[in-house]
């Protein structure tokens, strides 16, 4: 038995709904499936979403505040007023800005853009900036995917005789800022039918509205900022992603261009390129240094300026990648030295980490050990601490963090995400009383990740047009993940470790006569548990692996279970003891001697694999036969004393049995005959007759045995003697002939058949012992 490493919780679809979907839309009943799965019920819905088009935007007056900005904003382009585009330093904040820009230069303004900096400033708006702002002659300040909670800060911009315009996208407080106009579509009273868009999505909306057309050249940005923020990616975010994704593959934006060169981007681009190449090259800026390179690369008409920042952009980002695994290598670290208790919630704080990817780092503790993470980057000299959280399903950060607000300065998020700044003398308080909280909040099954099965199909049905109607899904990312399959009763034919460092394996599945590679990334700690024909429940998506111009369907493996108990054929295996040792893991083995020469053997090895066992007892999980049984009765009893057991281990074939198969009816004849001739038979005289008859020392042994049982002959130790006058029996009357029929019988079933066919004979001698308890159960 192999047990997943997740909890896998199946998508209950109305069977009603999606077999209307897919009689109405023509569509295959996996694809209605899912959308049902999605919440996509309705035929307009369905429509829309697997079509989209410019049309499907909302109107941008909608949003609330929007008719006063855009009137604001023209009369100062009109008056040659000086506009301020203030910015955030994030993949949002950036390409929020840029979109910003550019709409200012279609619209004659005359404007310039800041962005703080994430080390000396902090986030959002703040006050330094506003008064240089009014020092410089700005007369409107308009913020970009930041100025929701700067109540504060509204106030002085008002004092300083600023037109303070907000667009922002995130949480508003319960007191809004007293701005000259707050765009949001989460205000609350905001008609805006979406409430789930992007900083660059609320800014592109702006740009729809100042310019009055359609902003076509802008959807590339505002689709890599949506993308890069993590926003669902459903509604008018799924049209701004889809729609720009298109654009970005033919982009005249020398920016664009040389961003997708450094990353290695041709041809179709996907939401997977903007996630995980361009957008943290993107964030690379403004984690290290300040963002202002990243935007410049977005606004310039100049190719080599373009290609310049770009590759800044990469080294940054590769410096990026240096620094947090070397960072996430010393948080793994102080994990692992933690009391169990501290262990629940984990809080890591070290002098020198960067503020910049401590966010990331904890997200790669939650990823390692599914706890919720805190990473807080400590100021010794000033006694502050920094941190950012993530969190699992069940722990809402937010309100944990708030239960602890009376240590906490300033903290601020969502329930999977959250920063926090702090005394360093308290840090060890906010320790103990998160784990406190996750003890009270938290089950032991809270801390097993969940994985979302969207579908459950056959093997057959992952082919090459079912992956092209799984497209017309994409773009993928957060609340439209791709879709995860579950295919049941597949068996393992193929097994490999791939990768420079061993860390992948490769694999085929194989049911009803088809076949499906498979690949799992960095599951390569597994391939020890699995065995060739298992039969495996898998987990993963769907995808197309193309090579010389051929596209096969590939299985992306994400987990696996194999139910039941797993047989392991090590039959004939010289190396016994090396293989005992490899079972010397967690789950301890218990292994079984039937012979007086194995039990030798293995009292001769047990320093070598001290924590394994020599008897079969209740509860054993994992047994090892290390030799041939000598009969059915013997194999039961060992395997009806491990009513648990989820791995068999099958050591034996050293020992073949000296008699290799059952002397015939024939060769019992002619040797009575031999004996009959003579009266008698010398135990010296065996080999003679034995080679006289073509048969082997030990067959002749084995055939006297069973005539003396049945009193044909008598023995004196040095000579067999034919007895007179005896009753006619059958050989079957004979418990030698039994014990050696068993016995041979069984050493066939066990070491000279295929691995199919022992599998199927041990998992039914498992079963009718399982069968034989209950029914003794229940006759109790």
């Amino acid at each position: 038995m192999v047990k997943s490493k997740t909890r896998w919780k199946i998508e209950e679809i109305d069977q009603e709904l999606a077999l209307r979907l897919q009689q109405r839309l023509h569509i295959p009943p996996l694809i209605a499936q899912l959308l049902v799965g999605r919440g996509i019920c309705t035929l307009e819905e369905a429509e829309k979403f697997l079509g989209g088009s410019v049309h499907d935007f909302y109107d941008p007056f909608l949003l609330d505040g929007m008719d006063i900005a855009v009137t604001r904003v023209k009369e100062a382009i009109e008056a040659g007023e000086t506009i301020l585009i203030y910015g955030d330093y994030d993949a949002d904040g950036v390409t929020s800005t840029s979109i910003m820009i550019h709409t200012m230069r279609m619209a004659g303004a005359t404007f310039q853009y800041y962005i703080p900096n994430r080390f000396t400033e902090g986030y959002g708006l703040n006050e330094g900036a506003l008064t240089k702002a009014a020092e410089n002659g700005f007369a409107v300040v308009l913020t970009v995917d930041t100025g929701i909670s700067a109540v504060k800060e509204a106030e002085l911009a008002k004092e300083l005789g600023l037109d303070l315009i907000i667009t922002d996208h995130h949480e508003p407080p319960e007191v809004l800022p007293d701005a000259y106009a707050v765009i949001n579509p989460k205000k609350p009273g905001c008609p805006y039918p979406f409430k789930m868009l992007a900083g660059a999505g609320v800014a592109f909306k702006f740009a729809h509205a100042l310019l009055g057309e359609f902003p076509y050249h802008l959807l590339e940005i505002a689709a890599i900022g949506t993308i890069a923020d993590l926003v669902p990616l459903v509604d008018e975010n799924r049209l701004i992603s889809k729609l720009g994704l298109k654009a970005l593959e033919h982009s005249a934006n020398p920016g664009i261009q040389a961003l997708k060169k450094v990353c290695g981007i041709e041809g179709k681009v996907s939401a997977y390129h903007v996630g995980f190449g361009i957008g943290p090259r993107i964030n690379a800026s403004g984690r290290l240094e300040t963002a202002d390179r990243a935007v410049k690369m977005f606004i310039t008409n100049n190719p080599e300026d373009a290609e310049k920042y770009a590759y800044e952009l990469d080294m940054l980002n590769k410096e990026r990648q240096d620094l947090v695994e070397a960072i996430a290598a010393e948080a793994e670290q102080l994990v692992l030295a933690m009391p169990e208790e501290e262990t629940n919630v984990l809080v890591v704080a070290k002098e020198g980490w960067n503020e910049g990817v401590i966010g990331i780092v904890a997200s790669r503790l939650v990823e390692k050990f599914y706890r919720p993470a805190i990473v807080l980057s400590v100021k010794a000299d000033e006694n502050k601490a920094k941190g950012s959280a993530r969190s699992i399903a069940g722990f809402n950060m937010y309100e944990a963090l708030t239960e602890c607000d009376d240590i906490l300065p300033h903290y601020g998020g969502h329930p999977m995400a959250a920063g926090m700044t702090l005394a360093v003398s308290d840090v060890p308080e906010l320790r103990r009383r998160l784990n406190e909280l996750a003890r009270d909040w938290l089950t032991k099954e809270d801390y097993i990740p969940i994985t979302k099965v969207d579908a459950v199909c056959r093997l057959a049905d992952a082919n090459l047009e079912t992956i092209e109607q799984l497209e017309r899904l994409a773009p993928f990312g957060v609340g439209n993940p791709s879709p995860r399959i579950l295919i049941e009763d597949v068996e393992i034919v193929d097994l490999r470790i791939i990768g420079k460092d061993g860390n992948h394996i490769k694999c085929q599945f194989h049911q009803d006569g088809v076949t499906l590679d498979g690949i799992g990334f960095k599951m390569a700690d597994i391939s020890a548990d699995l065995s060739l024909r298992d039969e495996a429940n898998i987990v993963g998506e769907l995808a197309v692996n193309e090579w010389n111009n051929q596209r096969r369907v590939q299985f992306i493996l994400k987990d696996l279970a194999i139910p039941g108990m797993q047989i392991f054929d090590w039959r004939g295996t010289r190396g016994k003891a090396d293989k005992l040792k490899a079972l010397d893991g967690e789950v301890r083995a218990r292994v079984v001697a039937f012979r007086p020469r194995g039990q030798e053997q293995l009292e001769r090895q047990s320093a070598s694999w001290r924590t394994l066992y020599l008897e079969p007892k209740p509860g054993t999980r994992q047994l090892v036969l290390y030799d041939l049984p000598r009969s059915f009765a013997e194999l039961k009893e060992v395997l009806n004393a491990c009513s648990t057991l989820e791995r068999l281990y099958c050591l034996f074939g050293e020992e073949p049995d000296s008699l290799p198969a059952l002397p015939s009816r024939e060769q019992f004849k002619e040797v009575y005959k031999a004996v009959y001739q003579h009266k008698k038979l010398a135990h010296k005289d065996i080999p003679l007759l034995a080679k006289a008859k073509k048969l082997m020392p030990s067959a002749v042994s084995f055939i006297l045995e069973v005539f003396l049982e049945l009193g044909f002959l008598s023995d004196d130790g040095e000579v067999y003697e034919l007895v007179k006058k005896t009753e006619k029996r059958d050989l079957t009357e004979s418990r030698v002939y039994q014990r050696k029929k068993e016995a041979l019988e069984l050493e066939t079933e066990l070491l000279y058949s295929s691995y199919q066919s022992l599998r199927a004979f041990l998992k039914q001698l498992v079963l009718q012992d399982a069968g034989t308890k209950e029914k003794m159960y229940h006759g109790l």
